[in-house]
Parts: C-alpha cells; sequence; structure tokens
C-alpha cells in the first residue's frame, strides 16, 4: 500500500515534533498529512510554536498512531518551503471548524516538507 492511500485509510492520531535552532523542542498534534507528490507532504500552520521553529530548524518528526494497538508510523521530514494564506489551503482542509480553535482572519501557512526517511511507529527499521 503506497503511503498516501495509507494515510486515507488509516485512523489515528498524529504529533508533529520540531525544534528550534537552540534545541528547544515542541511537539503539537496534527491531522494526517496532505501529499502533494510522491516525496512531499505539507500541513497547513497557524504562526504558532510549530511554524516559529521551522524558520530556524527545517527538520521535523511526524508520529502517526492508528487507533487501537501500536501500528504506525514516524516520518522525518525536512522544510522545503511554504505560501502564506494560500487559497490551496482551503482546497486542502479535510473539513472546516467552526469553534474558536479556527482563528479566523489570522494567517495561515501551508508547509511543505520533503520526506527523509519513514519508520515504523514500534521498531528500528529504518526505510530511506
Amino acid at each position: 500500500m503506497e503511503m498516501q492511500e495509507y494515510f486515507e485509510k488509516a485512523r489515528g492520531f498524529g504529533i508533529l515534533s520540531t525544534a528550534d535552532s537552540e534545541g528547544n523542542v515542541d511537539a503539537a498534534p496534527y491531522s494526517r498529512p496532505h501529499f502533494i507528490d510522491f516525496e512531499t507532504i505539507a500541513f497547513i500552520m497557524a504562526n504558532k510554536r510549530s511554524h516559529k521553529n521551522l524558520q530556524s530548524n527545517p527538520k521535523a518528526v511526524y508520529l502517526f498512531k492508528e487507533e487501537g494497538g501500536y501500528n504506525g508510523m514516524r516520518l522525518y521530514i525536512e522544510k522545503c518551503g511554504e505560501d502564506k494564506n494560500s487559497p490551496l489551503i482551503e482546497e486542502l482542509r479535510r473539513k472546516k471548524r467552526a469553534d474558536s480553535d479556527d482563528e479566523g482572519g489570522k494567517d495561515r501557512f501551508l508547509v511543505y516538507f520533503k520526506i527523509l526517511g519513514i519508520r515504523p511507529l514500534v521498531g528500528d527499521a529504518v526505510k530511506d
């Protein structure tokens, strides 16, 4: 199964881990990645800590845990670009949120990442 198909079908919970240039680490919940092409994914971000960390340190890890059990994967990624307030953001959003977390009117960033490596959620097998 290709990775894009996996993320379209899998249900679970994702965490994006970033660090600033001084090594201060942050981890935040993020939805499944949007696939741009075979080796590029994107996340929609607000101008919060994860986005700020990526300005000085482009490397990150996205951890996805499937519902029930310990299946999932870790994507080792590196920022390769971003667009601010792109119309593509609305096209990519899986669902509109009407709650206060939506922060209507605030800047949104579509941040692109190259996939550097893939590991299972548990274990040490590396697929580069």
